[in-house]
């Protein structure tokens, strides 16, 4: 049990033991992946599951996962996923011996559930005292003070207004963290380096810890500028017993929110890593943690690590802990909420291999490296014929992406016997990954993990805004990927000309056979036009770009959204997004789409006397860069306001974002 059982579809392998007994019947109050992920290790443990669900989810797949399912409100969490009188007449009504919850989670709730315990009814996670503690970073930063953790010089109090937090941020001196006491997943989080964004800052962070978690109050600590991310996952029992299972590399971060993970961290020796530990594991006893729980730290360049919070709760990214350790958390929470004794020692827990987690997110990187788009999936394939790639999503084709809860797709998780090994699965794994419907951020992925300063280990939670300082661009072409591409997309179109004149079955009329062997084409990609020349050859392509002649070959499969081309002996998977009768078409190529236009030589010639359209002038228009709420509106008719000023507030996917006029006018 203690190694990582390698299959196509799952990365994780703790033995179960049938003899063991734990619960019949186990609700889950959540959705999603992590609902989905829940009820896979219940199966394995012949536990029967109740899944509940608001009305939008009816047809989710943590619904059609589960033994049984429940409506328990609309749309919006605070209503369903968080209505905490429906959910407890939920466990009344199924007889669930135990409920399993992954939400933000309010003390009313757990005073409920604490009821319920006289009922036989069992919480799978840490005890009420545990998660109030660590739930409020106030008290959590107090008691890990007291245990000897280090942590982040700040104000152990809670703010209480704007004019208060510009005090405190002088006193503790710029650039400070202001967050949410209650908060979690980077909402409810800003930065602020001078008394107007603390203001502003404390406005914005209130309202959507509001919002998330039902509490507004907020703190303030020193921010540490330039650090690593990395956390250290903990499992504890009942009885005194407590392992940390080493770390998790958690720095790649867009908005506070993590969005590439690994384990273990290229940064640590043995010596920091048994200290973090024996830090963390010191913290969960403090609290009589009894669950699986991460203590995250913030870790400076010369290796100074500082207590950030505890989540008390499975993360997004604990398959990559699953992947190198060869434990199911989800199993030993189970096991641990029944009474067991954990089965291991810390000398047990090793670090076997390399994993690598990039959160797959219904966003467009090229806006702020992500903002939140929505619609339905019209194709959706997952990578898993890889070996050695884990899916775990709770999505499929035809689902809906939302603007009522986080644009979450999937989390892509690879394992190797070394670093480089999982790199390059993930690498492969993310061009097969099939996405259709909805914006999504592969190619940001993409480049990320084969990026230089990435593959050397040279990371920080500033990653993204330093390599990308005028924001997310996509892949930039070297002149040999430009000929690539460029040949490829030329060949696609000569082999649909080939496929268009076959004929199925017997013809009326004889046709006469089309001799052609040659192409003269005209291809557009960005601003530039190149003269390309296709010759076939068998089933291979010979194709002449800048004066250079490339092979290409393929099965041309054209009917596939996956298409596996080889050119000049360089394998490469490419998908074709879209096409028109007009020659435009979108080819993903290296994780990011490329618009073309192909054209034959005297369509290109006569192109030019088609009149172009205009472009929209957008300047004395405020248009939403994505769906959502307007939660607030700072102008009125009549007013006058400069370029650069707030004109109101959209709220998507529990994240408040200020809209600002383009230019100087007149509302």
């Amino acid at each position: 049990s203690r190694w990582c059982l390698i299959t196509s579809h799952k990365l994780y392998s703790s033995v179960y033991d049938p003899n063991e007994k734990t619960f019949e019947k186990l609700l889950i109050a959540n959705r999603g992946e992590i609902a989905c992920r829940v009820i896979k290790t219940c199966k394995k443990m012949g536990i029967k599951t109740v899944a509940i669900h608001s009305d939008v989810d009816a047809n989710a797949v943590h619904v059609k996962m589960a033994d049984e399912s429940v409506c328990v409100g609309p749309a919006p969490t605070s209503k369903s996923y968080l209505n905490m009188d429906a959910i407890m007449e939920v466990i009344r009504k199924t007889r669930a011996q135990a409920v399993s919850l992954n939400v933000s989670i309010c003390c009313s709730f757990l005073s409920s559930l604490s009821l319920q315990a006289s009922e036989g009814v069992t919480f799978i996670g840490p005890d009420t005292h545990a998660i109030q503690a660590m739930g409020d970073k106030i008290e959590s930063k107090l008691l890990a003070k007291n245990a000897k953790v280090n942590t982040i010089p700040g104000f152990d109090g809670v703010v209480k207004d704007a004019d208060e937090a510009v005090r405190i941020a002088r006193e503790i001196g710029y650039p400070v963290m202001i967050k949410a006491s209650a908060g979690g997943g980077g909402k409810g989080m800003r930065i602020a380096w001078d008394d107007e964004e603390t203001r502003e800052g404390f406005r914005f962070s209130s309202q959507e810890a509001a919002s998330s978690f039902g509490d507004d109050r907020l703190l303030i600590e020193k921010f540490i500028d330039n650090p690593r991310h990395i956390e250290i996952q903990v499992l504890a029992d009942k009885h005194g017993n407590a392992l940390w299972l080493n770390e998790r590399e958690c720095s790649i971060q867009r908005r506070n929110q993590k969005v590439v993970e690994e384990a273990p961290s290229t940064f640590l020796d043995p010596e920091t890593r048994r200290a973090m530990g024996e830090q963390a594991v010191a913290l969960a006893k403090a609290v009589k943690y009894s669950s699986a729980g991460t203590v995250e730290f913030l870790v400076d360049s010369s290796k100074n690590f500082y207590f950030l919070e505890m989540n008390t709760r499975l993360q997004v990214e604990h398959p990559v802990t699953e992947c190198i350790t060869g434990l199911d958390l989800v199993q030993e929470m189970i096991r641990v909420a029944k009474g067991y004794p954990l089965r291991h020692k810390q000398a047990d827990i090793p670090i076997n291999g390399w994993a690598v987690e990039c959160r797959v997110y219904a966003e467009d990187p090229y806006k702020s490296f992500g903002l939140p788009s929505i619609g339905k999936l019209s194709q959706y394939q997952e990578p898993l014929h890889i070996p050695s790639v884990r899916v775990d999503s709770g999505i499929q084709q035809g689902s809906d992406i939302s603007i009522y809860y986080d644009p979450m797709i999937s989390k892509l998780i690879t394992y190797g016997s070394n670093r480089a090994e999982a790199l390059k699965r993930m690498e492969e794994a993310l061009d097969n990954y099939i996405i259709r419907g909805v914006a999504h951020n592969i190619s940001l992925l993409r480049e990320v993990i084969v990026h230089p300063r990435f593959v050397q280990g040279d990371i920080s939670t500033k990653f993204l805004p330093e390599v990308y300082p005028d924001g997310f661009k996509g892949h930039k072409l070297t002149d040999l990927e430009r000929r690539e591409l460029l040949a490829t997309a030329a060949s696609l179109y000569v082999a649909e000309q080939l496929r268009s004149q076959r004929f199925l079955g017997t013809p009326r009329i004889p046709i006469a056979k089309s001799k052609r062997s040659s192409w003269e084409l005209s291809v557009r990609l960005g601003d530039g036009i190149y003269p390309v020349a296709v010759s076939k050859d068998g089933s291979s392509f010979s194709v002449e770009v800048d004066g250079m002649k490339l092979n290409v070959t393929s099965e041309w499969n054209l009917a596939s959204p996956l298409l596996s081309v080889t050119i000049d002996g360089t394998k490469r998977t490419i998908q074709r997004i879209s096409r028109n009768a007009s020659g435009e078409t979108s080819i993903q190529f290296l994780g990011t789409v490329y618009k073309l236009q192909i054209l034959t030589k005297v369509a290109a010639e006569l192109s030019k006397y088609m009149p172009e359209k205009a472009a929209e002038d957008t300047s004395s228009i405020l248009r939403s860069p994505m769906p959502g709420t307007v939660v607030a509106v700072s102008v009125k008719p009549g007013d006058v306001v400069s370029e650069g000023q707030e004109i109101c507030v959209i709220e998507a996917m529990k994240m408040q974002n200020s809209m600002i006029a383009a230019k100087t006018g007149k509302v």
